[in-house]
């Protein structure tokens, strides 16, 4: 064996606490003007919550208002391919929008604590890779050299070794994800950092 030393797979993270990105924070649709093409959620309290999914603008019938919802797929799918998709429209009271809340420090390791009320969809804290359980196909959130966020990204692979010894994860632009699924090609990828890449 040579002499040099071994690279240090962590040698790329920062000591102490990480400035984490803005955590998902459910607003009621009644309370958000613009939905097109935003995230929601949709259910009953008291009885559970779907996601993955995107709205469009709202709808009045009669004395109803609904919101045009359909599963996130199809609507990359329509936009990239400039199709139409069927929508559901779900009474507005029983829609969320994923807003973003503001950012802290999550210490590396720290669990929070899971039980949530049934009265709202849960708020969701932003988790590191290097202490998710899993990453391939979860969205994340890459936190760039000057702090922002880039977001509208799928993890591809769980953490490894790249090849210059530091423990990285490989993802890829959302669109690309999902076309991926439909089309069957390969999205383009990009090797980060494991401590730059966060959960959502």
């Amino acid at each position: 064996m040579s002499g040099g030393s071994m690279p240090d797979p962590f040698g790329g993270q920062r000591e102490g606490a990480l400035e984490s990105p803005r955590p998902i924070v459910p607003t009621p649709a009644m309370m958000v003007g613009d939905l097109r093409g935003r995230r929601v959620l949709v259910g009953l309290p008291g009885y559970g919550w779907r996601g993955d999914l995107r709205a469009d603008e709202k709808v009045v019938q009669g004395s109803r208002t609904y919101v045009p919802v359909m599963p996130e797929s199809e609507w990359y799918r329509a936009e990239a391919e400039r199709t139409e998709v069927f929508a559901a429209l779900v009474p507005v009271e029983r829609v969320w929008v994923e807003e973003l809340g503001f950012s802290g420090t999550t210490t590396p390791g720290a669990k929070v604590n899971q039980l949530v009320s049934l009265d709202e969809p849960p708020r969701r804290p932003p988790v590191s890779a290097i202490d998710a359980d899993s990453l391939s196909g979860r969205r994340v959130t890459q936190i760039l050299e000057d702090g922002t966020e880039r977001r509208d990204l799928r993890a591809v692979t769980e953490s490894h070794i790249s090849d210059d010894g530091t423990v990285s994860v490989r993802v890829t632009q959302e669109l690309d994800w999902y076309r991926w699924g439909w089309s069957g090609k390969l999205p383009r990828t990009l090797e980060v950092q494991a401590h730059l890449i966060w959960v959502e």
